[in-house]
């Protein structure tokens, strides 16, 4: 049974209006003890509200309710606590998926320009039937198909927008005996995250999401060959968003966790989440118990990594969860029709584009043209205007312009602006650098062909003859049976991490991301086609793929077991701070964790490394001694060689100020020292090895600044093998740091609550805010209580404090905490838990957390933000910040 007191915490947040968290007002998670009738329990919560969801399930019983008394809900969901057989109360937080870059989809049938289609896979480089998609070489994916692995007999659950099952890449089908052969859809297509859910069994996806990471698991397309990392997993789909794809609650996310799990999946997978780092939210709570039963869960990292270090997502931070970070495809794929174009005469290269609807290039496809491109800068609104008297005669040219328009110029007013100066021909290419190929419409303008091209072939294009080289082009009529998917070599950021990817690790100082795969620049399926899109989200599906691909040839294992055997198998990468790569410096584990998966590798390792990671905390909590051990599960004897390799370190908080360094972080070639007990061990077959290690952290750094060390533990074999596990710790103190600045609580006006209000104002000192009668739900400018965090904290108090000398002793109490202040209570959404970093905003209505309503008068705001590994009782503990003050009326 919990208390009402300790429920408080749980509660209050839940109609808190954050900035990165968003909760449902008066909805709310009663969790049911084991050996309670789940049903009378249910029931007894149910009467004071509508039923959301039953969550009958073996790791998680209860019901989600929206409460009646939206007034006094808090007050409410805190007395309901009380009843027996209730474990604990939750606030429905909503999560969205991740902010993953998409391009345009490609509609297989916008593509038809006449004939059967007869699709091609063409590599510029090399053309033949074995895999070659870039991100299943980088992964070593490719190596495991060349031996028939494939993912049959693994159950594999995705928990997402739902899957457009009638793609011919997926099977056409719905049900058994069909490539997606099970799962649910929990919400409807009305769903929007924070109404009631209504389900039903097809799991049909209207927002595309679900089905690009489908098919990165599974897909199948015998014309492009192209298939996912897996495609004979007996793959599922759990639909959690509605159309639009616009929020998830916990009590969704959790009964589709536990829903996959009883289903008998071996795999479940998410790319879904929200900036967090603690483990105790629902949500990961959740995830941890299907992990604890031994079912492994992959989880997207975040695409947050402009936030820098610090900056876990839920629920991939709970613990056990394989948080998976992203790096970047080494190619682009382009969808499109071949053709041919030389500089200064030389080898002829090809190309694709996309034809417009005007596409007759019969005349020039044996001599080729010219470019003249109309501007020689790049992504300049070319031909939104009539072009000028002194244009020359460019009807013996391929006229090249940018796809950018600007207000009121659309693709075809280009095309009608160039046909006026007898422009015959004309290729636009895109301003967008990952885009997927777009066919123009550009209406019916006198010109005789056009086509598009990807905006690196039209920039090269431009910088070549800005340079004063000459480039010709020999376009080839478009054809079905010429379409092709043809990669192209990213040679800026192919291979290194991804300058979105989040940042760990987790408050609690857990690797997280655990490793990386490729995410940036994928091509996938999507509703109707197919699309290229980028985040951590693409990342996890080649992840769970790869898992499935182990568990075909390593059998049933535990979650712990094959996290050891992917994490001491990947390989570390180095440094790119989005501008510069650095080939002697490895990237920080808090960015790629163990580093980039290697399927083969991990597959048939036959040595062993137990744990996946180590972390030696923070200077206040450091774990000085760690071990390792050491398996030989081959057939001969192995003599190992061990070493250390450090990763750079990252600083998290700025220089001259108490906020985390965005983007690239500051990193320094300051080390830790490691001792490693044994630099060479002779394991026999069957035989183990326990280690020890450990470290002392590097000196003469900025303790302050909490800067991150980390590092890899090598374990090189005789057999060949090449394994690491990586490490990180801490310089300087979590609790100790500044969690929230003394001028970082303020109050605002309700009217900048919009996510661009980045710094809402404050109010005037003695500022009147006018309020409704309590219960009137009027609609009035109100106070919002804003705050801005430097780092997490698990508690996070805002108690009003009446600014006259001697408040009335039956309206004020002491602090609870000890601190020199009587207050009426605390703010209606206060105290918060497991709070991220980041800015935060509350609109407040007058309402206490007592349920009352403070008197009219004049007040000042005390936040407290409970420090990293701070005691919640310990008023020392806490980081204090005061607001202005302002006062209070209420209408009359």
């Amino acid at each position: 049974m919990v208390r009402v007191s300790t429920l408080t915490s749980l509660l209050a947040v839940a109609s808190a209006a954050l900035a990165e968290r968003r909760f449902i007002p008066g909805a709310y998670i009663f969790e049911v003890e084991d050996g309670h009738d789940t049903a009378s329990v249910a029931q007894e919560v149910s009467s004071h509200g509508t039923t959301r969801m039953h969550l009958n399930y073996k790791l998680f019983k209860g019901v989600s309710v929206q409460l009646h008394d939206m007034k006094n809900h808090k007050e409410t969901a805190a007395k309901l606590a009380s009843t027996p057989g209730i474990k604990k109360v939750w606030p429905i937080e909503i999560h969205d998926l991740p902010d993953d870059t998409m391009g345009r989809s490609v509609n297989l049938k916008d593509w038809d320009i006449g004939g059967k289609p007869d699709w091609k896979l063409s590599r510029r480089d090399v053309m033949n039937d074995t895999d070659i998609w870039p991100p299943h070489v980088m992964t070593q994916v490719e190596k495991l198909r060349a031996k028939g692995i494939t993912g049959k007999g693994i159950k594999l659950a995705i928990v997402d927008t739902g899957v457009d099952y009638t793609h011919p890449a997926l099977g056409g089908c719905f049900g058994e005996g069909c490539r997606v052969s099970f799962g649910y859809d929990l919400v409807g297509d009305h769903y929007t995250g924070d109404n009631i859910p209504v389900p039903d069994p097809d799991p049909k996806d209207c927002a595309g999401h679900g089905t690009h990471v489908s098919g990165i698991i599974a897909a199948k397309d015998e014309f492009l060959h192209f298939t996912g990392a897996a495609p004979d997993v007996t793959l599922g789909m759990y639909r959690v968003f509605g159309c639009p794809a616009v929020g998830a609650g916990d009590d969704v996310l959790i009964a589709a966790f536990n829903m996959a799990f009883e289903a008998g999946a071996d795999i479940i997978t998410a790319s879904i989440g929200g900036n967090s780092g603690w483990s105790e939210n629902v949500w990961s709570v959740a995830v941890s118990r299907i992990v604890e039963q031994g079912v492994v869960c992959t989880l997207a990292a975040g695409n947050d990594g402009s936030r820098g270090v610090f900056d876990a997502s839920e629920a991939a931070d709970g613990k056990g969860v394989t948080a998976v970070a992203s790096f970047e495809n080494t190619d682009f794929a382009d969808f499109g029709y071949p053709s041919t174009y030389s500089i200064d005469g030389g080898e002829s290269k090809v190309f694709v584009n996309a034809p417009a609807n005007i596409y007759n290039w019969t005349a020039i496809t044996t001599t080729p043209m010219p470019l003249y491109p109309l501007s020689l800068e790049i992504n300049q609104p070319d031909a939104c205007d009539p072009l000028p008297d002194s244009t020359p005669d460019l009807s013996n040219y391929i006229v090249l312009v940018s796809g950018e328009c600007k207000a009121a110029c659309l693709e075809q007013d280009k095309a009608f602006n160039l046909a006026a100066k007898g422009v015959k021909y004309i290729i636009l290419y895109d301003t967008w650098e990952d885009y997927t190929l777009y066919r123009y419409f550009l209406g019916d303008a006198n010109i005789t062909a056009a086509a598009t091209v990807p905006a690196r072939t039209g920039r090269k294009w431009v910088k070549a003859i800005k340079e004063g080289h000459n480039v010709t082009v020999l376009m080839k009529f478009p054809k079905n049976e010429d379409r092709q998917l043809a990669f192209e070599k990213r040679t800026d950021v192919g291979g290194y991490l991804s300058g979105f990817t989040s940042w760990g690790p987790s408050w609690e100082m857990d690797t997280k991301p655990l490793l990386g795969a490729p995410g940036g620049a994928i091509w996938s399926t999507w509703v109707g086609g197919y699309t290229t899109a980028s985040g951590t989200s693409m990342a996890t599906p080649i992840t769970a793929a790869i898992m499935a691909l182990i568990l075909q040839i390593r059998g049933s294992t535990a979650p712990r077991f094959l996290e050891n055997l992917v994490a001491s198998n990947a390989k570390p990468q180095i440094w790119y701070d989005g501008k510069k790569a650095y080939p002697g410096d490895l990237a920080p584990v808090p960015q790629q964790g163990a580093g980039l998966v290697q399927a083969y590798d991990a597959a048939f390792a036959t040595t062993l490394l137990d744990p996946s990671s180590i972390s030696f905390n923070d200077t206040d909590n450091f774990v000085k001694d760690h071990e390792i051990v050491i398996t030989n599960k081959g057939s001969s004897e192995v003599t190992h060689n061990i070493g250390h390799v450090p990763a750079l370190t990252a600083y998290t908080l700025n220089k001259t100020s108490i906020w985390a360094t965005k983007f690239p972080p500051e990193v320094s070639r300051d080390y830790a020292t490691l001792d490693i007990s044994d630099s060479k061990v002779t394991l026999k077959p069957g035989h183990r090895k326990t280690i020890s290690v450990s470290a002392r952290p590097p000196t003469g750094m900025d303790e302050k600044r909490l800067p991150v060390w980390s590092g890899y533990i090598i374990v090189n074999g005789t057999d060949g093998s090449a394994l690491s596990l990586p490490y990180q710790g801490v310089s300087g103190s979590l609790k100790g740091s500044t969690t929230l600045g003394p001028e970082y609580g303020w109050v605002s006006w309700s009217n900048q609550t919009a996510a661009k209000y980045t710094n809402p104002s404050r109010v005037p000192v003695n500022y009147t805010f006018t309020l409704p009668q309590p219960g009137s739900g009027a609609k009035v400018l109100q106070p919002m209580l804003t705050f801005n965090l430097a780092l997490g904290t698990r508690l996070m108090r805002a108690d009003l404090v009446p600014m006259i000398t001697c408040p009335p002793k039956n309206l004020t109490v002491d602090d609870p905490l000890g601190g020199k202040f009587k207050t009426i209570g605390q703010a209606h959404s206060f105290p918060m838990t497991m709070m991220p970093r980041g800015l935060n905003k509350v609109v407040w209505d007058g309402s206490l957390d007592s349920g009352e309503y403070a008197p009219a008068g004049k007040y000042k705001i005390i936040y407290r933000a409970l420090g990293v590994y701070g005691n919640p009782s310990k008023l020392e503990d806490y980081n204090v910040a005061e607001s202005q003050p302002f006062r209070i009326a209420y209408a009359s």
